[in-house]
């Protein structure tokens, strides 16, 4: 079996060296010019990791470009892994490889499917929540299931812990799906494509805490949009208050006070910007 592998994050670059630590290789591996998306969260460069493994490396904007879909075809890839990219695979790349290609998602599929797993799964109060290997369809995470792994949530949990469960899955994961991978011998199991749900994008203004939230609210928003995410934020003047952590308002805490609905908090990790969008 001859692998290749997309990715751009630090997620995807997590699971290439999970293959290498369970006894595998890659034939192929993709990413991103190295002026592009530098200010993605978790971006990295797989230049070093390729050179180290002697793993040809192709940057191409679009995972569906002729560069690569020809990179696929020419080294003959079987399983062409996808992870920790943005950009949905059409059709010809979906058949490029000789047996598909499979991709991760951060919720127990078909709940969830589309963007922003982590901050939707501490804003909806889910008790669990997951990852899922799947393979890859023309569909938004339509594709049969090959294994999940579920992960507890809390009351309190942070985007910033429920990131680090969910990159210790994608490795559990594929360390568990790889000697199923190199004998040939993956379980698929079809979703049904009515069941489910599907969880919308979110852009970074959806970080804002407004005046009609109640605390209970704010301190959710703020525990579901910090790091690696561009954080919550309230707008003041000519700044922004951008939050990273907070707890209910104490008296005389000497912190910066948000009023709210209900009540109040108090920033404790924040930084204070120049509003340019003011």
């Amino acid at each position: 079996m001859r692998f290749g592998f997309v990715t751009c994050v630090q997620l995807g670059l997590t699971c290439m060296e999970t293959i290498y630590k369970v006894g595998g290789s890659l034939d192929l591996a993709v990413t991103l010019p190295d002026d592009r998306a530098t200010a993605k969260s978790g971006r990295i460069y797989l230049d070093d990791f390729s050179a180290r493994h002697g793993i040809d490396l192709v940057k191409a904007p679009n995972v569906n470009d002729a560069a690569v879909i020809d990179a696929v075809r020419e080294r003959r890839i079987d399983w062409l892994f996808i992870i920790g990219w943005s950009q949905i695979a059409r059709r010809e790349l979906l058949d490029a490889p000789t047996r598909g290609v499979l991709g991760m998602h951060p919720t127990l599929l078909p709940e969830g499917r589309g963007r922003a797993a982590v901050p939707w799964a501490i804003l909806k109060g889910l008790p669990e929540t997951g990852v899922t290997l799947f393979k890859l369809d023309e569909g938004v995470d339509t594709g049969p299931i090959v294994a999940q792994q579920r992960i507890p949530m809390h009351d309190t949990i942070t985007a910033t812990e429920l990131y680090a469960d969910v990159e210790r899955a994608h490795s559990t994961l594929l360390a568990d799906a790889w000697p199923g991978l190199v004998t040939d011998r993956l379980p698929l199991v079809c979703q049904d494509p009515a069941a489910g749900s599907s969880w919308p994008g979110r852009s970074p203004a959806d970080g804002e805490i407004r005046r009609d939230l109640t605390v209970d609210q704010a301190l959710t928003l703020v525990r579901a949009t910090c790091r690696p995410y561009p954080g919550a934020f309230v707008r003041r003047d000519d700044t922004v208050l951008r939050v990273w952590s907070a707890v209910p308002h104490q008296p005389r805490s000497g912190r910066p006070e948000i009023v709210l609905a209900d009540g109040s908090i108090d920033a404790v990790d924040y930084q204070i910007e120049v509003d340019n969008h003011g």
